[in-house]
């Protein structure tokens, strides 16, 4: 993509976003002047395990705490839930004569609700299910003075981190080039738009021109070009590694920087799950950060560079716990949950320090239909027939369901534990089994007697409600029930930015 429509783009930014600001946020000179919150609430941290439903919480908790032991999320006072649906293209916001619901979201529409405030069709970033683009938290609090972070172990311009820093009709259009096929949308907007609009400017050249996050940490970097390398540094930011020479940055990178604007990318994709850094310390990879050391990294770089004292809205995710769930890897996806609750404890322990700082922790969406069965039991899916619930029929519906006795395991359909001796049968529905702390020190993972017993539902995502955690000042607002559009609101309120 030319310079020239680079430079045209982003300063189509300016113009939408102007006009795009309202809705229940206030301005950023009225923000200015409600800063400090009473001296309240300075910083904000807000942490997504994406695809992360209730029963990841709970095998997290069991697999490397036992039955009777903790999460660092779960020390938190405050716990709710938040419902998660998302709408068709061209819907209206729910009340609306147009709201047509869409039960299941995906990760951008999810990162718009809580980012915007609104409710969009799957696949689209900081633009309503019209088109019309809205202002993120993280973009205001920037107007109003704040740091702001932004990490992820995905690339940076996937959809969780990019619902903050960029307005796009499509999810895809990531770059590091313009394509009619990956940007634009016509069922939205009835005819192509110009390349100089922002909704189908590649994301990595919104991220790298708009200066939306000080400190941007994570994967993604063959996004990123020369050019976008140049714009950061005009910018003011430290560049880890090289976009134009694609050198990735390393954990010692990160360490030794000292920029109040730092830009490091550490993968040219998506990081790399722990289990493998953990079994191949000599690997590449292994120089990757993990998800508590950026999170800590961050909080340093924000904190010690925050202007004055203003504060910081740091948002933090952890994006393999999902992708490990749509690939049905139980192991793995427990490991990335152990990392992210690491992180977790990481904000939670400086927000205990610090007492003037609000942690969120929650999810867009519940991933895969994560299930936990009884040990020594089989799923529907390996069973010779599916079972028939023998009361269908009464219209009642109140006798007590039985299972026929033809209910059967059909070997055929698998052939042993997942993460055992049947793994690598295509046909193999069978759980992964894994030890826990409460299980003897004989007890190995994979094994019948391992206590741990998970299964799959499917490989997408599902329309679950996700739990939410939370500590500081504010924290009370997320008990209970909520949407994840209020998510918007109440950090807005948090840092002052909405009325």
């Amino acid at each position: 993509m030319s310079t020239r429509i680079r430079t045209r783009s982003a300063a189509a930014a300016v113009v939408l976003l102007a006009g795009a600001v309202g809705a229940g946020v206030v301005s950023s000179t009225s923000a200015t002047a409600a800063a400090g919150n009473n001296g309240r609430i300075k910083n904000v941290i807000y942490l997504l395990g994406d695809g992360m439903g209730r029963t990841h919480v709970t095998a997290a908790r069991e697999r490397f705490y036992g039955a009777a032991g903790h999460l660092a999320m779960e020390t938190m006072p405050v716990v709710g839930q938040v419902s998660t649906y998302a709408v068709e293209k061209k819907s209206g916001q729910p009340g609306a004569a147009d709201f047509v619901p869409n039960y299941v979201t995906d990760s951008a529409s999810a990162a718009t609700a809580w980012a915007s405030g609104v409710k969009t069709y799957n696949a689209a970033l900081g633009i309503d299910a019209k088109g019309k683009v809205v202002p993120t938290v993280m973009e205001l609090a920037k107007q109003a003075g704040y740091r702001t972070g932004n990490v992820s172990t995905a690339e940076i311009t996937d959809a969780t981190p990019a619902g903050q820093m960029s307005h796009a009709l499509a999810r895809g259009c990531q770059g590091p080039s313009y394509s009619e096929a990956a940007c634009q949308d016509t069922t939205v907007t009835g005819a192509l738009l110009p390349t100089s609009d922002i909704r189908v400017t590649p994301i990595a050249d919104q991220i790298a021109r708009n200066g939306t996050a000080d400190v941007i940490l994570g994967g993604g970097l063959a996004r990123f070009d020369a050019a976008d390398e140049k714009a950061l540094q005009q910018q003011g930011y430290t560049v880890l590694g090289s976009p134009a020479s694609q050198k990735v940055a390393t954990r010692g990178d990160l360490a030794a920087t000292r920029g109040s604007k730092v830009f490091g990318l550490f993968n040219t994709g998506n990081l790399t799950i722990e289990k493998y850094k953990r079994e191949h310390p000599e690997s590449p990879q292994a120089a990757e950060p993990s998800l508590p050391e950026m999170t800590s990294r961050a909080i340093d770089l924000l904190a010690g560079n925050n202007g004055g004292g203003k504060g910081f809205y740091l948002q933090v995710e952890g994006a393999l716990i999902d992708k490990r769930s749509h690939a049905n890897d139980a192991a793995q996806t427990l490991e990335e949950m152990k990392a992210f609750d690491d992180a977790v404890k990481v904000a939670l322990d400086f927000a205990k320090r610090d007492g003037h700082t609000l942690v969120i922790v929650t999810a867009d969406h519940e991933c895969a239909g994560f299930n936990i069965i009884e040990k020594g039991t089989f799923t529907n899916a390996e069973a010779a027939a599916p079972p028939v619930n023998t009361d269908g029929g009464n219209t009642a519906n109140n006798s007590t369901p039985t299972r026929p006795g033809g209910n059967v395991k059909d070997p055929s359909r698998s052939t042993g534990i997942v993460n055992g001796a049947g793994a690598s049968d295509s046909r193999n529905f069978a759980p992964a089994t894994f030890r826990t702390p409460d299980d003897p020190a004989t007890v190995r993972d994979g094994s019948p007697e391992a206590s741990l017993w998970l299964t799959y539902l499917s490989g997408n995502h599902t329309g679950a409600d996700v739990p939410v955690f939370a500590y500081g000042s504010g924290a009370e607002a997320m008990a209970g029930s909520i949407d994840n559009t209020d998510l918007f609101n109440i950090v807005g309120r948090a840092l002052g930015l909405a009325g």
